[in-house]
């Protein structure tokens, strides 16, 4: 028993990281598609956006279709949605049809998550789940890092077309899962924490079936958002920022960005031990508090060893979070809607998040980088406040609520 509910681990934080390397390609390889198809910068942004919203109704359809039919199955088919959408990049010549691929591969990630959050809650025991929620953060992190090296070696020499050929590789995943892990792996684990799953109809109404339920799944919402938000501002703008304050190379660049994901990594390991540990509260504080201060000391970095000490600190508190967010949904609402609440908090950050590059290349061209790192600073500030109003995330009533919480 205690090996199958290994394997199911396995499946969604190896899932995970398949997720991330795919996705990984698009930023990647976005300074080749515009040189290749003569495209705007305009038109390049507007791909992630695409992506992004695709991971919203992405992640309201299938996190629905997850608690109602069964996480295992979807899982299998949100993998295989975005492994073949990728993959058909290799054919696209024309905008239309890398906006619709695009759209294809988010709506298949966005359901993803919520779904690999849910397998792991359903074989994890309550009080490790914020280590093993760590676990599938840092998968992404570890997929990104391979999208990296597989795009130092097949953009040069082969084109971008033949790096989403990779996109093929979740299939790899999916054909693992059949063979090896059951739907009676999940059932068994379920009876062994003493709970069923509810056989009533999945309803997203659940998450704002009170005011203080609304309250609480709305400012989850926003901390998302914050979260996203700061990552997006963090890979897509300071790597640039340095570049022109520091003079720095495209290797100095890679060296910056490396650093970064190492301290991200480590950043969410270490939060999730703290949040199983003292309770999100704590967690959050200490991490919003150190981000905020974080982000804004950056600007006094002034030479190449500062800056990859700099971007790691900053990395560690920044995305360090990140890893909280599958732990704590899976605490505060029931097992019934795991899938729906952790695709609609996650992928709602996502889609409104990810205007934050936006925003700041507005900020970056009406003022300077202090602008910048003062916008992003009370972001997390407003985070902090935001935070402080869920009562459920008192170490002592975090650590009460019932594996199979009743709303």
């Amino acid at each position: 028993m205690e090996k199958n509910k290994i394997l199911v681990q396995r499946a969604a934080i190896i899932g995970s990281g398949t997720d991330d390397l795919t996705n990984m390609f698009l930023s990647l390889s976005l300074s080749s598609i515009i040189v290749d198809l003569g495209i705007s910068n305009t038109q390049a942004g507007s791909i992630s956006t695409i992506t992004n919203f695709g991971m919203l109704l992405g992640g309201l359809i299938f996190g629905y279709l997850a608690d109602k039919y069964g996480t295992l199955k979807l899982f299998k088919i949100t993998l295989l949605l975005f492994s073949l959408a990728t993959a058909s990049m290799f054919f696209a010549t024309n905008m239309t049809t890398i906006y619709v691929l695009r759209f294809l591969a988010g709506i298949g990630t966005g359901g993803e998550y919520g779904i690999a959050i849910s397998l792991l809650a359903k074989v994890t025991p309550a009080s490790k789940m914020g280590k093993m929620s760590a676990y599938n953060g840092v998968a992404g992190m570890v997929g990104n890092i391979f999208a990296a090296l597989l795009a130092s070696i097949i953009l040069p020499t082969l084109g971008w077309n033949y790096l989403f050929l990779l996109g093929l590789l979740p299939l790899l995943i999916v054909a693992w899962v059949h063979f090896n892990v059951t739907d009676d792996v999940l059932e068994k684990s379920l009876e062994s924490h003493g709970t069923v799953e509810k056989t009533e109809k999945p309803s997203y109404g659940e998450l704002f079936k009170t005011p203080k339920l609304a309250r609480q799944t709305v400012s989850l919402m926003f901390m998302a958002i914050v979260q996203i938000g700061g990552y997006f501002g963090l890979m897509n703008w300071l790597p640039q920022i340095m570049q022109q304050s520091l003079g720095l190379s495209v290797s100095g660049s890679s060296l910056w960005m490396i650093s970064t994901i190492l301290g991200m990594s480590l950043g969410m390991l270490f939060f999730g031990r703290i949040l199983d540990n003292f309770g999100p509260r704590f967690s959050y504080g200490l991490f919003l508090l150190a981000s905020a201060s974080a982000v804004f000391l950056f600007t006094l970095v002034k030479n190449e060893f500062a800056m990859l000490l700099g971007g790691a600190l900053v990395g560690f508190f920044v995305n360090g979070m990140f890893a909280g967010y599958g732990a704590i949904v899976s605490k505060l609402y029931p097992r019934h809607i795991h899938s729906m609440a952790n695709n609609l908090v996650i992928n709602v950050g996502r889609a409104i998040g990810g205007f934050s590059s936006i925003i700041i290349g507005f900020l970056m061209d009406v003022g300077n980088v202090t602008t910048v790192m003062t916008y992003l600073s009370f972001s997390y500030l407003a985070s902090f406040v935001v935070m402080m109003t869920i009562k459920e995330f008192a170490k002592t009533r975090y650590h009460q609520t019932p594996e199979n919480v009743k709303i």
